[in-house]
């Protein structure tokens, strides 16, 4: 598959087959190719918390809000949770201030997503969440702080890209449920 079409594939999943596990192997490959990204002076402060461990994952889940867009809707709903998470963290004893690493975060949370998509697996990138719970929820060390939540899992929905018009681009679903992702035309957004 071509990267583009990769990316294409990878989209912000809500609604997951909870008999699917998402395999450790497959969160360690996706945190992998994520430490192996480009880094903000290749100081690597970033660090990969694998949750796969259901009370753990409920747990996480817990402390996330999703969707907002959407917030008529219980996303993800009951019984289609996601099976595991990587919480991406800042670590505060090799850089006291995350600001300046946040571009860091981007890139490793899309290199996850990517290689979770390859591997067959959905995602969702998750910054509305408590991150002083989750810290707590997981036990995660002082110098730990959680920057970003990624639930994955098998998707079990259905997402459409769409073009936006008029400058819309809020997500939408229809009466079945399927999801809308407008994305502004690429003579909007390409220059040159």
């Amino acid at each position: 598959m071509s990267i583009l079409d990769l990316v294409k594939t990878t989209r912000s999943t809500r609604a997951f087959d909870e008999s699917v596990p998402v395999p450790r192997s497959v969160l360690y490959d996706c945190a992998n190719a994520a430490r192996l990204c480009a880094s903000s002076a290749n100081r690597q402060v970033l660090k990969f918390r694998l949750v796969c461990d259901r009370a753990e994952t409920e747990a996480v889940l817990a402390h996330t809000k999703w969707a907002g867009y959407l917030p008529e809707l219980a996303l993800p709903p009951d019984g289609r949770h996601p099976t595991a998470f990587i919480v991406i963290c800042h670590d505060t004893s090799i850089a006291d201030n995350a600001a300046p690493f946040r571009v860091d975060v981007g890139i490793a949370a899309e290199s996850i997503a990517l290689a979770a998509s390859e591997a067959g697996f959905a995602s969702c990138m998750i910054g509305s969440f408590d991150a002083g719970a989750v810290k707590d929820a997981l036990d995660l060390a002082d110098e730990l702080a959680p920057q970003l939540v990624i639930a994955l899992g098998k998707g079990d929905e259905d997402i459409v890209l769409t073009e936006a018009k008029d400058g819309e681009i809020r997500y939408y679903r229809d009466e079945r449920g399927t999801h809308y992702v407008p994305k502004r035309p690429a003579d909007e957004v390409i220059i040159g």
